[in-house]
């Protein structure tokens, strides 16, 4: 009975453990969170995650990554080894890299003219981008060519009438 209640006791034991563990696990903050809540987040270690967007711009030995949730984005500066890590950047033409970032918040940084960004300590990509293939839709193309035969019309009764 007694090695019941001991197994037992360990068993509750070791759950507790995983509840705090899983608890303790930051969850990623949104754009929309850090837009309304700037001030409050200021200064503060973070954990962002998004999309990364646009141009990757190399300045020395760092980077702006534009980073979108699907609310907002948020300009990363980090270390030009975590930006070499990106492979896609979203545009029309592809999907961007989905990053976890991990940094301190800044709703006005001192070093960077006062603008809102998070300065990255650690980058995790969680999945990685795709190039987006577009189809050609057949029906617009035929819709085009049928209008263009209606203009040349139109362009070729209005020139006999002139005469």
């Amino acid at each position: 009975m007694m090695k019941h209640a001991r197994l037992l006791s360990l068993a509750l034991l070791g759950c507790s453990f995983l509840v705090l563990a899983a608890s303790l696990h930051a969850q990623p903050i949104s754009s929309l969170e850090l837009f309304t809540h700037a001030a409050d987040y200021d200064g503060q270690n973070v954990i962002y995650e998004g999309e990364a967007i646009g141009d990757i711009m190399i300045r020395g030995p760092y980077a702006w990554v534009n980073v979108s949730d699907g609310e907002g984005a948020i300009g990363i500066w980090m270390q030009k080894e975590f930006a070499s890590s990106i492979v896609y950047s979203g545009s029309y033409k592809s999907r961007g890299d989905w990053l976890e970032i991990k940094g301190v918040f800044h709703n006005a940084c001192p070093q960077h003219g006062g603008e809102l960004d998070i300065h990255a300590e650690s980058i995790r990509k969680i999945r990685t981008g795709r190039e987006i293939s577009e189809k050609l839709n057949v029906s617009k193309r035929n819709m085009a060519f049928v209008l263009l035969g209606v203009l040349c019309l139109v362009w070729i009764l209005k020139q006999l009438n002139h005469k």
